[in-house]
Order: C-alpha cells, then sequence, then structure tokens
C-alpha cells in the first residue's frame, strides 16, 4: 500500500489519527470522503476514497486501496464501480478523476474495467518525501457508457 499511495513512508507518529480527523472533518465540509469496505465475513478488504472534492468545480478525485489479502477478488473494481456511482449520482460531480503511478499496473487494469479513459502522464510528478512519479490522469465523464 505504501508504495502506490501518499501515505508517508514510513508514516510519522499520529498519521493515522490525523488522516482520520481529515477525513470526518472532510464528511462535514464536503472536502473529502472515504468508507472502509469488508468482506463478508466482516474483514477489511480496503478503502474507498475521495481525497479532493471541488463541489463548486463539480470535480471529484477518486481512490481506491485493496488490502493485500482481498485482491484479484474484483475488490478494486467494486470499490471503484460504487464511488462513481457516488461521485456522480449523490456528489453531483461532472467529471471524475484517478490519478495512478504508471508502474501500478493492477490500478490502471481497474481504472480500464471501470470505463474509465486515460487521458495522458503527468512527469514526474512529487509523491511524497523525496519520491517522484510519473502519474498517469484517468478520467470518466456523466455521458460516458
Amino acid at each position: 500500500m505504501l508504495r502506490f499511495t501518499r501515505v508517508p513512508d514510513p508514516p510519522p507518529p499520529g498519521f493515522a489519527r490525523d488522516w482520520l480527523a481529515r477525513y470526518e472533518q472532510g464528511e462535514r465540509d464536503g472536502s473529502c470522503a472515504g468508507c472502509a469496505a469488508l468482506d463478508p465475513d466482516g474483514r477489511f478488504a480496503g478503502l474507498a476514497l475521495a481525497p479532493a472534492i471541488d463541489a463548486e468545480a463539480g470535480e471529484i478525485e477518486l481512490g481506491y486501496i485493496v488490502a493485500a489479502d482481498a485482491r484479484g477478488r474484483g475488490v478494486g473494481t467494486a470499490l471503484l464501480l460504487e464511488l462513481t456511482h457516488w461521485a456522480f449520482a449523490e456528489a453531483g460531480a461532472q467529471r471524475v478523476v484517478l490519478l495512478i503511478d504508471t508502474e501500478n499496473a493492477g490500478s490502471e487494469r481497474v481504472a480500464q474495467r471501470c470505463g474509465y479513459v486515460r487521458e495522458g502522464v503527468m512527469r514526474s510528478v512529487h509523491l511524497k518525501q523525496d519520491r517522484r512519479i510519473d502519474q498517469a490522469v484517468w478520467s470518466r465523464l456523466p455521458s460516458d457508457p
């Protein structure tokens, strides 16, 4: 999870508390949203995230993290489909984007399966600490099939 996310590596003391507080505040002010995904047995399967919501522009960035033991079972696809539905049907998005490290082939496959269009690559984007990546921009519009 640390390789492809903005989570610092290693996470500093208090990171989880501060991260959770950011999402709790975001739920109140509309700036971000997130939830945990559980498998049928109630075990943690991943996270579904909207780390950046611009209600005025009608644009939402989405993301998903799948727990290691839940990978390869369609969890990422299910999370992204639910997030996308929520973004358009409930949050009023006019454009939804995914920012995916070009080395994260699994996440790019999920985006493609969910009908996202790869728009291009932003080169040498700062991810965290001293790590820079090439980051693909994927998007969906309400009019996309």
